[in-house]
């Protein structure tokens, strides 16, 4: 056990070991009878609406979130998936209900992220045009310190059926910092000098720019399943490098398909809470998991 980890030696007033109360969820100081759909000495998984579980989670006690929020684009257009005209539908979920209830369900999760990382902790946001700039002009709203935007180039991007626009092959991700005075993690060398053999724009022995060149995930990736907006390996593995030490907790309030639980586990050293309200993908995260476990066993 790292004793440098806070979560993992502070000791609340009733005794509780603060890794009790954030893989227990607590509230006023009382365990909840709130069962994780899937728990192991390094992860949880919820089945919920993320805000009932943040909501429970204490302050200051995550060091990395890693968001991919809605993006509100289910528009009832069509885009293209393996050469073939389809629609752009996600689901319910990602249906826009307006500027303004939009702009306000942003506001509300974010603001609880805020609550519950570590001064110095850090977020990172992933979006498109539809969701990215009202997640930025939060972050300003709500006082974070924006570090980076990153543009994630898809080399392999869908082409645009309708022709009426550039082909859309980036999202943004932002990178924000909870103080600004505080000192957060950014594992350099690692970035500088690491082997992202996916990224043939990264220069080997440079600094690690703000464009990144990774693909969509791969068909390995989705063995079990997939995600309608589910993210590469390489892209979650390379944020968590970068912005976690061992021993760090790492939050997603929107875990998908699981990816940033995947990463965190083949990396290694990290903790992880993934929420999502949609059972068919936490039961997709519990099966990529399992394998992971399962490999690791082997070897």
């Amino acid at each position: 056990m790292n004793k440098d980890v806070e979560y993992e030696i502070e000791i609340a007033e009733d005794g509780t070991n603060m890794e009790d109360i954030l893989l227990g969820i607590v509230t006023n100081s009382e365990l909840q009878n709130i069962n994780p759909a899937y728990k192991t000495d390094d992860n949880v998984l919820y089945n919920a609406d993320c805000m009932d579980i943040m909501t429970m989670l204490p302050d200051n006690c995550v060091d990395l979130i890693f968001a991919d929020p809605p993006y509100n684009l289910s528009n009832d257009g069509i885009t293209c998936h393996a050469g073939k005209m389809v629609s752009v539908n996600k689901g319910t979920w990602d249906k826009s209900k307006g500027f303004d209830e939009d702009l306000e369900f942003h506001e509300t999760w974010i603001k609880e992220c805020k609550r519950i990382l570590k001064p110095e902790g850090t977020i990172w946001i992933s979006g498109t045009n539809h969701s990215i700039y009202q997640c930025g002009f939060l972050l300003q709203k709500l006082g974070f310190h924006i570090l980076n935007d990153i543009a994630w180039f898809k080399p392999n991007a869908a082409p645009n059926l309708a022709c009426t626009t550039f082909a859309h092959s980036h999202e943004t991700l932002l990178w924000a910092k909870k103080e600004k005075k505080a000192k957060h993690i950014f594992n350099y060398d690692a970035m500088k000098n690491g082997y992202f053999t996916e990224d043939k724009m990264k220069i080997p022995d440079k600094q690690m720019r703000t464009v990144w060149s990774i693909p969509t995930p791969a068909q390995s990736e989705k063995e079990f399943g997939k995600h309608p907006t589910q993210k590469p390996l390489a892209l979650l593995k390379r944020i968590i490098l970068a912005s976690t030490n061992e021993g760090c907790l790492i939050l997603d309030p929107f875990n998908g398909g699981g990816t940033t639980a995947v990463a965190a586990k083949m990396i290694g050293n990290r903790k992880y809470i993934g929420i999502d309200i949609d059972e068919n993908f936490i039961n997709l995260t519990k099966k990529r998991l399992n394998q992971i476990t399962e490999q690791y066993k082997i070897f």
